[in-house]
């Protein structure tokens, strides 16, 4: 063929600037559509074999092969596939954005639907020239009589055709590296690169060093493959010990019987799995390659919990696995990774618009063929589709949880401490999902029992009516100019426990009262309750510090000199005028003092510090800590009957501490002041 020049064929005016430098935010993509195009160029191949319109030829593997040179500064992307005419390269490689693979698919759509084509774009090519300064074509078409054509490009927006001399089928793609990207010529960072984004692509992808000295290994005979260069053959005789047998006498032993071995050149091993797990059926994987898969791309080697297995072909194609990985609450931050794939092609991590947003938290991979990439096949383009999508994910996590509460009770129970900040944030984030998990999500109660929300309600219903007749009788007075239909709607109070160790005081008070609470100990529990109560306007969740029950309650009462002695005193001692002191007789009397802070303030304090507003005042908002003096206790009569003590003091201050250890952890300088002092009253105690 005579030796052709001309000028790129560009859709759009000074387009090629903008491609070369702003099209992609990586520029180690280039690698992803190189290879990418390479597959689809052997998939198109794949497709004309099985029409019956091409015979492979003898012993015919499908593979890419990279082969950086670091000495030359090039590098190298071959495949074996559909390879192009002269007139090919001129309609795909030279008319910026025409999409070859869409053209290849409308042509055939009738006669076969086996094998997705990845490519989408006739740009990718062109990412080459992000990190290239010149780039070459070498192909031959698998058409019979095809000549040999090899093209380049320097970069501006001309090229040379001209006949070639490439004498295989397939493309071959040679990239001049220009100074600033000699990483991509280094065996190493290419591997990281091929691992990062081609690690399941359908085609085996081989990484080789241009000029490397031949590497060997020795196998056994029987492993000898036809493909395999033979360079040695070796015998290993075998090998025998003198042993001292059962009778106490000596004899040679055969410890290794003699091999037939072969040193051959290396075997290439592929970098990308072909057959990833995900594109299998569900029945086909066993609990260990889930385990092995989940180990190896994710490389955490604590055991996931149990995953997911999606597996849908309509009314869009989608694959994947999530896991729910174990999680140290105390030490791991809960961030999970869910890798996106097209065809096996890695797209990226957490993209929101696919991923249910609170699913984010989990491990997984999730391969969708039918996504609405652009061009750069980093971002997506419809909406409504991509929001289908995401709905089907959570309905699927949603129809697992369930199913499992259903059908394994005892596996759900077991898991559910781990799993729980996944469901309570996915409740938050996502209604649909909320509504389907309603009745799934469980509670854990002080004895270590597990309830549904209509469980805890059932059992605290009769407690609450009972606790709210009593505040009705007080408040009578008040009530009696209301009209009915005004009055709140009897509500189910449901106590929960943040702190089992701090907060085990009001433990032993509750379950000595016959009462019952929930364990609600992680970061998200606090939202999670404030969103059931809005949906549950009869149910209100209150920390078992929140105020005394009536239960906690002795008979008696305390008259009201005492109760406003008590109170200055414990002011005076402690400096703080404003603190709020209530005397109680309680039921329990080896309880001296607590702490109470109403609900609705300690949940604006919760708001205040997740939003960092340390420099504002509690107690602005309504309500401070109250301190509950119990009239029955020694102590509590010791100070009411000598309230001009020299011990008064030290007591008020340690009745304090004690009682705000309780509630919440003092501050550095308070527990400082709180050992000094327990040394102090030891001292006493001693003399």
């Amino acid at each position: 063929m005579a030796v052709k020049h001309g000028s790129l064929s560009i859709n759009s005016e000074n387009i090629f600037p903008i491609i070369k430098k702003w099209l992609y935010s990586d520029h180690d993509i280039f690698v992803r559509e190189l290879v990418s195009n390479g597959c689809d160029a052997i998939t198109k191949l794949k497709k004309l074999e099985v029409m019956g319109e091409y015979s492979f030829p003898e012993g015919y593997k499908p593979e890419i092969q990279v082969i950086v040179n670091p000495d030359e500064k090039t590098l190298k992307f071959i495949d074996n596939g559909i390879g192009m005419t002269a007139e090919e390269v001129e309609k795909y490689i030279t008319q910026i954005a025409f999409s070859g693979a869409t053209q290849f698919l409308e042509k055939y759509k009738d006669k076969t639907t086996d094998d997705q084509i990845i490519g989408h774009f006739g740009l990718g090519f062109y990412s080459a020239f992000m990190v290239a300064d010149e780039v070459h074509i070498d192909t031959l078409s698998y058409t019979e009589g095809a000549q040999p054509v090899h093209w380049t490009c320097d970069g501006g927006t001309e090229y040379d055709i001209r006949e070639g001399n490439k004498n295989t089928v397939g493309t071959e793609i040679t990239l001049f590296l220009n100074e600033d990207c000699l990483e991509f010529a280094n065996e190493y960072r290419m591997r990281e690169i091929l691992e990062k984004y081609c690690s399941f692509m359908p085609v085996h992808i081989y990484l080789s060093k241009a000029n490397a000295p031949q590497e060997y290994e020795t196998i056994d005979e029987s492993e000898l493959r036809d493909d395999d260069v033979v360079v040695e053959h070796i015998h290993e005789d075998s090998k025998t010990e003198e042993k001292e047998n059962e009778n106490g006498e000596k004899e040679v032993v055969e410890v290794s019987p003699a091999k037939d071995k072969v040193k051959i050149n290396k075997r290439p091993v592929s970098i990308s799995d072909i057959n990833p797990l995900w594109m299998k059926h569900p029945n086909e994987c066993t609990d260990d390659e889930y385990k092995e898969f989940y180990r190896k791309v994710f490389m955490d080697y604590k055991e996931p919990l149990f995953w997911i297995h999606l597996n849908m072909d309509y009314p869009f194609n989608l694959k994947g696995i999530l896991y729910f990985p174990k999680i140290n609450t105390e030490y791991d931050s809960i961030e999970g990774t869910i890798k996106l794939y097209n065809n096996q092609v890695f797209i990226a991590d957490n993209i929101k618009e696919v991923i249910p947003e609170f699913l984010l938290l989990l491990k997984g991979v999730i391969d969708c063929p039918d996504l609405p990439l652009n061009v750069s096949r980093s971002a997506l383009q419809n909406d409504g589709f991509v929001q289908k999508i995401s709905e089907y994910i959570s309905k699927k996590v949603a129809d697992k949880l369930t199913g499992m509460c259903k059908t394994d009770r005892e596996s759900y129970e077991k898991y559910w401490d781990d799993i729980s900040p996944f469901i309570k944030y996915g409740c938050i984030k996502d209604s649909k999902f909320a509504e389907k998990m309603g009745d799934y999500v469980l509670f854990k109660n002080l004895d270590g029992k597990y309830l549904t929300l209509k469980d805890c309600i059932e059992e605290n219903k009769k407690e609450d009516a009972e606790a709210q007749t009593e505040e009705k009788k007080e408040d009578t007075a008040a009530d009696e100019n209301k009209d009915a239909q005004e009055k709140e709607p009897e509500k189910t109070i449901i106590f929960y426990v943040t702190d089992e160790v701090q907060q085990s005081q009001y433990i032993n008070m509750f379950k000595e009262a016959g009462k019952d609470a929930v364990i609600l100990k992680h970061n998200i529990d606090s939202a999670f309750i404030s969103s059931l109560e809005q949906k549950h306007q009869d149910v209100q969740f209150k920390r078992i510090d929140a105020d005394l029950t009536e239960e906690m309650k002795g008979e008696g009462t305390t008259d009201e000199e005492t109760v406003k002695a008590l109170t200055e005193l414990f002011r005076k001692n402690l400096h703080k005028d404003k603190l709020e002191v209530r005397v109680e007789n309680l039921k329990n009397e080896s309880v001296s003092a607590m702490v109470t802070l109403s609900e609705e303030s300690r949940r604006m304090q919760d708001m205040m510090r997740m939003y960092n507003m340390y420099g504002m005042d509690p107690n602005m908002f309504g309500g401070q800590e109250t301190l509950i003096l119990n009239a029955n206790h020694p102590l509590v009569k010791y100070l009411a009957e000598n309230k001009e003590s020299d011990k008064a003091p030290v007591i008020c201050e340690q009745l304090y501490d004690l009682a705000m250890m309780s509630h919440k952890q003092l501050s550095p300088e308070e527990m400082t002041k709180f050992v000094q002092r327990s040394n102090e009253i030891l001292l006493m105690i001693a003399k």
